[in-house]
């Protein structure tokens, strides 16, 4: 990457954050970010392999955007940070919930062919099509560390355990009508989920 180029995405998320302060200052909070501008900056971290500035930028999400679960790909770019930082515990809890919030996703990453399952997708977030503009890819040179480690960690009793049980769940969703099962096998999903959100 040239030094144009570098600048050039600095400035590009210099004019985000800029936007981003506009937008609490005129409403008082992050309220009216309809682009999504909020989920842009990591990507453009990852860009220049800017893992400090990365981390700051989600801690400063996990603070102003405590709400916001976010979608699979920005959590897919948390995970990566978090490893690149050093913060191997968390990253593991980060890939979790990026595997929660599109089963898919991981196994793209990894090259993996794409299986289709017959599960009801509950968002778009959870379909296969989101893939199709997926940026990153294990063939990365920048990223070939963390795909070793992310292949590691698909094999450990941890990851093998809840991605499973994950599953199970969401196909007895696809079936059970609504009703006080179908509510119990939600609590069961959020259960699961809430075990592996990073503070």
């Amino acid at each position: 990457m040239t030094p144009l180029q570098i600048e050039r995405i600095q400035k590009k998320i210099s004019k985000i954050k800029r936007e981003l302060a506009a937008d609490k200052k005129r409403h008082g909070g992050y309220c009216d970010d309809s682009r999504g501008l909020r989920y842009l900056p990591p990507s453009l971290y990852l860009k220049l392999h800017d893992y400090k500035g990365a981390m700051r930028y989600f801690q400063w999400f996990a603070k102003n955007f405590d709400d916001d679960s976010g979608y699979p790909t920005f959590l897919f770019e948390w995970s990566i940070t978090l490893y690149k930082s050093g913060r191997i515990a968390d990253a593991e809890s980060m890939v979790m919930l990026t595997f929660f919030s599109n089963t898919y996703l991981i196994d793209w990453f990894l090259g993996k062919e794409k299986r289709l399952s017959d599960i009801k997708l509950q968002s778009n977030w959870q379909s296969a099509d989101l893939l199709d503009d997926f940026p990153y890819s294990h063939r990365d040179p920048a990223l070939s560390d963390f795909s070793d480690w992310l292949t590691l960690f698909m094999l450990s009793e941890k990851y093998t355990r809840y991605s499973q049980e994950f599953l199970e769940i969401q196909q007895k969703l696809s079936d059970e009508p609504a009703g006080t099962r179908r509510s119990q096998l939600v609590d069961g999903l959020v259960a699961i989920m809430d075990m592996f959100i990073v503070r």
